[in-house]
């Protein structure tokens, strides 16, 4: 079993920047292909962006120039880095662990972009 453990979510205003963290609970990203996806009220899940254990990256089109992922597998942890911030990235954003059928999610944390 897997935990992910989000962090850094919160309260910006438009046009702010926040850094999300997510920490594994071991040693997986070395193997797993980890991502980041939001939730939206009223809306369905989507994915903002993923990570292989190689380094590659793949971004959601409307989001791939604002935000950026990167991983430190030394440390076990995840970051997206959230710039230009709009009222319409208000979600819930989520850490995903992922490979071949096997996914792993964390709880979540908050991102309201609002003046």
């Amino acid at each position: 079993q897997v935990q992910l453990v989000e962090s850094g979510g919160g309260l910006v205003q438009p046009g702010g920047s926040l850094r999300l963290s997510c920490a594994a609970s071991r040693s997986i990203f070395g193997i797993y292909t980890m991502g980041w996806y939001r939730q939206a009220p009223g809306k369905q899940r989507e994915l903002v962006a993923e990570i292989t254990p190689g380094g590659l990256t793949d971004y959601s089109d409307s989001m791939k120039d604002r935000f950026t992922i990167a991983r430190d597998n030394a440390n076990n942890t995840m970051y997206l880095q959230l710039n230009s911030l709009k009222p319409e990235d208000t979600a819930v954003y989520y850490c995903t662990a992922r490979m071949s059928t096997t996914w792993y999610w964390g709880q979540g944390t908050q991102v309201t972009v609002s003046s």
